[in-house]
């Protein structure tokens, strides 16, 4: 059994996007722009998170650069940002919206071959104000899918060739094929399946044995889900709102967020740490040309 415990006393707005690259662990408090590290090693009461950056406008997520120790890739207001170990933010590319609302960045992740795939959503989370994104090395951001709610924890298998993607509201979680060669999508298929009263699927990350994380929101629970489909485990969470799901190590990191509770508790909003009991796999970086982004 999995027992999870604050870090420290942070409490978050709405944390998300935990990341370990092998080194360390990032996530990001959204609606503050805030990009946050831990103290390692990553345990229980480890202290308080350190500052790495602050942007004016939301911060969704963010992938390790290739080969630029300190700069991260952004998903960040309605576009794409390079952050720099000085955490000043230089946009680098802006998606083409979906919808005539105001609207924003969600979860993003890099892929094997350094792709960026990033949701969005409508800020009001209107239906199908949402899509999902794919920044491409060469610079070419792509459209690749429309309809979506709130786009959420795009996650890979450990070869590559199956996407799963959230989303959230939904309660849905699919699974996609994946070219290699090319990033192209195809055969949708139906993963997960959640009523509402079960919580509301949103982080996701794939572990060492090719099994999926999925954080649920609003039920206060991560479940470990097997690649057919079952749930293999479920680990009670003790904040309402449990957002993203980061192994480092055999460390288990749940990211929650306290917005819109009007009673929260002593944990919403906690970053939450235990032991997993299997390995996680380090975020994969991004290799994308830094000029100016287009699409096709």
């Amino acid at each position: 059994m999995t027992n999870l415990t604050a870090l420290g006393a942070d409490r978050l707005e709405l944390g998300e996007g935990g990341r370990w690259d092998g080194e360390r662990v990032v996530l990001v408090d959204i609606p503050a722009g805030r990009l946050l590290t831990t103290a390692t090693p990553l345990r229980p009461g480890a202290g308080a998170l350190t500052e790495l950056a602050r942007l004016p406008e939301p911060l969704a997520a963010v992938a390790p650069v290739a080969d630029r120790p300190g700069t991260w890739l952004a998903a960040t207001g309605t576009g794409f940002a390079l952050l720099g170990p000085d955490g000043r933010a230089t946009p680098v590319a802006s998606p083409e919206p979906v919808t005539a609302k105001p609207w924003r960045m969600n979860d993003a992740v890099a892929d094997r071959a350094g792709r960026f795939w990033a949701g969005s959503m409508a800020c009001d989370q209107s239906p199908r104000g949402g899509a999902l994104y794919r920044l491409d090395p060469d610079g070419t951001v792509r459209t690749v899918l429309r309809g979506l709610t709130i786009g959420n924890g795009p996650a890979f298998s450990l070869d590559g060739r199956t996407m799963y993607l959230s989303d959230t509201p939904l309660g849905h979680v699919d699974a996609f094929d994946v070219d290699p060669a090319t990033g192209e999508l195809s055969g949708r298929r139906p993963f997960l399946r959640l009523a509402a009263a079960e919580g509301h699927p949103d982080g996701l990350t794939v572990d060492a044995e090719d099994h999926l994380w999925v954080a649920l929101f609003g039920a206060g629970e991560v479940r470990r889900v097997r690649p057919d489909g079952t749930v293999d485990r479920r680990v009670t969470v003790p904040a309402r709102q449990p957002t993203s799901v980061c192994l480092a190590g055999t460390m288990l990191m749940v990211t929650s967020g306290r917005g819109g509770l009007d009673d929260p508790g002593d944990a919403d909003g906690a970053v939450l740490v235990g032991d997993a009991g299997v390995a996680g796999v380090p975020v994969l970086p991004v290799r994308v040309a830094l000029g100016e982004a287009r699409r096709p």
